[in-house]
């Protein structure tokens, strides 16, 4: 018996930080994280989702990673159960710009015909929709984004903010 937290009855699966995030990568072919404010190297997220996949994503990226998982879904000849996870602030915290960015993603997947998501999914997914025109905003105002200009300074938000524009995604574990 699966466990409520794994969200494994649905296609399209969300959740914040590595141990959530490994709940609800069990099963998935999947795994896209989302880390919007990358604060370097992340420990732990190459446990998740076993022998899945793992692909990053972004708000730029959305359509290229849905176009991916679609044509994995085609090659599976069955369905592709993803696994979105944020990677959230420190210590687990709340990350608006990271909620975004996966409900960016989820919204892309949702567009191309993958839409069987739980409730936490298709929350993402809805707060993408109600703050795509913000997404910048989001970033800078965030409190990760604060803090990063705070510490790093505006080039680093810049930075940030072109990465998270940016087209491509990488393949960080083949599945």
């Amino acid at each position: 018996m699966s466990l409520p937290e794994s969200q494994s009855r649905y296609q399209v699966r969300f959740a914040f930080g590595i141990e959530s995030g490994s709940a609800i990568a069990e099963g998935a072919h999947v795994v896209v994280w989302v880390d919007a404010l990358p604060e370097g190297a992340t420990p732990g997220i190459g446990a998740l989702g076993g022998t899945a996949a793992i692909v990053s994503g972004s708000i730029g990226s959305r359509a290229a990673v849905a176009q991916w998982i679609l044509d994995r879904q085609a090659s599976l000849g069955d369905r592709a159960f993803v696994a979105v996870v944020a990677a959230g602030g420190r210590g687990g915290a709340f990350a608006v710009e990271d909620l975004v960015a996966a409900g960016a993603v989820i919204d892309a997947l949702g567009e191309l015909g993958i839409d069987y998501t739980s409730p936490e999914a298709a929350a993402a997914a809805g707060a993408f929709l109600a703050l795509k025109n913000a997404g910048s905003h989001v970033l800078s105002a965030s409190v990760a984004g604060q803090l990063l200009l705070a510490t790093e300074g505006p080039e680093a938000l810049d930075a940030a903010r072109a990465a998270s524009a940016a087209p491509e995604f990488e393949v960080l574990r083949e599945g």
